[in-house]
């Protein structure tokens, strides 16, 4: 008996010293989204990204060995979001239509109410370019981002498109969303006295016009 109260509780603080864990990860990785939203990847340390979590520098290499790679962490776990809200937005027996429209919206949406979500995914704290992040971990990344597309992809192959003509269609579908949230989220859409939600459903009207043509 004494020994299964022993064993019980060290499982016990394994439990705890995990949860202790992922509570301080938590702590460094809200510290590193701060720092880079207001000084970007390349004006960013460490030391700072320390400093902000309330830590010594050294005790962030228990949890990740360089910026880039919290940088990394923290984009990774916004496409899973993204993913998420995506997967989640319209049932796989609904309509391809329905599905086409729902998935980009989800996708837009998912942006256009979490700005900084936008800043990560698109690298815009460094010029659009992925500075930093390693050729495996940006290859990574971009399919996870690419995973959150393939509902769109689907949709349009279910529509009667082929598989080409649906990843280009989604591609330009894509291109489309990323420049609205763009002109919407730095208010230059206003020069054109234009809408980003109106002009994003003329244009999946459009798509889907197109589409039920080829039917």
């Amino acid at each position: 008996m004494p020994q299964r109260s022993e064993g019980v509780g060290q499982a016990r603080r394994r439990r705890g010293a995990r949860a202790v864990s992922e509570v301080r990860r938590g702590l460094i990785l809200e510290a590193a989204r701060e720092a880079f939203a207001e000084l970007g990847l390349a004006g960013t340390s460490l030391r700072e990204i320390a400093r902000r979590a309330g830590y010594t520098p050294g005790a962030l290499y228990s949890y990740f060995a360089s910026k880039e790679e919290i940088y990394g962490a923290l984009l990774g776990e916004s496409l899973e979001r993204l993913n998420a809200c995506v997967v989640a937005a319209v049932a796989n027996e609904a309509p391809p239509l329905e599905r086409l429209y729902g998935t980009a919206r989800a996708f837009y949406d998912f942006y256009r109410e979490h700005p900084r979500e936008l800043d990560l995914g698109f690298y815009l704290f460094n010029g659009v370019r992925p500075m930093g992040l390693t050729p495996a971990l940006n290859d990574r990344l971009n399919r996870r981002l690419h995973d959150a597309l393939r509902p769109i992809e689907h949709a349009l192959v279910a529509a009667g498109r082929s598989p080409a003509e649906a990843v280009r269609d989604t591609t330009s579908l894509f291109a489309q969303m990323v420049g609205l949230l763009i002109l919407h989220h730095t208010g230059r859409i206003r020069i054109f006295d234009q809408q980003a939600e109106s002009l994003l459903a003329t244009y999946l009207d459009t798509l889907a016009s197109r589409v039920s043509g080829v039917r």
